[in-house]
């Protein structure tokens, strides 16, 4: 299980969740970026500061193999969107659980983390 670290939360859309108090950052999975291939693109997020859904695209992430909405995978406001993507795409791929993360929010709905799966659901939902 080295590929699905044990203190991050993970939503079914294979977007993972790092909190830090009122703040979860986002990235995409180790599986996520394996089944896309190697990330050439990552934009068309929203204004920082923007709310978003629990769900709501929030961004495109576009591979060799695929374009792929990333989600949201809780509700709240758009604190940061990670600018080393955009000269270097390919940190998702190499590092997605570090460099490679996507954005940073603060959680308007806390009961919402409930709904992630943990380490062990989610090595179950992609095996």
């Amino acid at each position: 299980m080295s590929e699905i670290p044990e203190d991050l939360l993970y939503s079914d859309d294979h977007e993972w969740v790092r909190l830090d108090g009122n703040v979860a950052i986002i990235g995409i999975s180790h599986h996520a970026q394996d089944q896309l291939g190697d990330v050439v693109y990552l934009g068309d997020f929203p204004d920082v500061g923007s709310s978003v859904e629990k769900g709501d695209a929030m961004g495109v992430i576009e591979s060799v193999k695929a374009t792929s909405d990333v989600f949201a995978p809780l509700s709240g406001k758009l604190l940061e969107f990670n600018s080393d993507l955009i000269e270097a795409p390919e940190l998702v791929n190499s590092d997605p659980y570090g460099e490679g993360w996507i954005a940073r929010m603060k959680i308007s709905d806390k009961s919402e983390i409930e709904d992630l799966l943990d380490a062990d659901k989610y090595e179950d939902l992609v095996d």
